[in-house]
């Protein structure tokens, strides 16, 4: 069938966030903030449940936002903007009197580089995360939560493309509506 004669499809198919690579590094995130905070942090600690809470957080925003993308762009990149976790390991860091690392430090660049492993999961950084020294692994999540918002910056202008082109939800049912009174 040709174009012109298609019917448009109000709701788009959405979801399959398990398939987005910002989906794939948050969750990533989450298992090793979960093991980060049982090893350095005080399991009573109000740090260690928000920094868990705030990691979980991360990846249920991405999967909310991929699930409501077919109803509501507005939801899909409020959602996506706050899949956001980096300044608690700062504070970590600064706290412990540990040092970040540069952008070309060469543990940096080795972490980095695990970013094009092929089935990567938690186990391509479980060597630095459950390494004992907390200054390794906590670099390797800032690193980690970098990769993430890198992600999720390109996630969130392709979105914007698509909106400007395509426009949102309440367009599509003011357009099919008007095709229907059309006709």
């Amino acid at each position: 069938m040709d174009k012109k004669n298609e019917k448009p499809t109000l709701i788009p198919p959405h979801g399959g966030y398990r398939k987005l690579k910002s989906y794939q590094t948050t969750e990533i995130i989450y298992d090793a903030t979960v093991v980060f905070c049982d090893n350095f942090i005080g399991k009573r600690s109000r740090t260690h449940d928000q920094m868990v809470q705030a990691a979980r957080s991360s990846k249920q925003n991405i999967a909310e936002g991929s699930m409501v993308s077919g109803t509501s762009k507005k939801s899909e990149l409020k959602l996506i903007g706050v899949a956001r976790l980096l300044l608690d390991y700062h504070d970590f860091l600064r706290q412990k009197e540990l040092l970040p690392w540069e952008k070309n430090h060469p543990m940096a660049q080795s972490i980095r580089k695990l970013a094009f492993e092929e089935n990567r999961s938690y186990g391509t950084y479980k060597p630095y995360i459950e390494e004992k020294n907390p200054e390794v692994a906590a670099n390797t999540l800032i690193c980690l939560i970098h990769q993430a918002n890198y992600l999720l910056d390109q996630q969130l202008r392709q979105l914007e493309k698509q909106f400007l082109e395509e426009g949102g939800f309440t367009e599509k049912l003011y357009q099919a509506r008007q095709q229907v009174r059309r006709k």
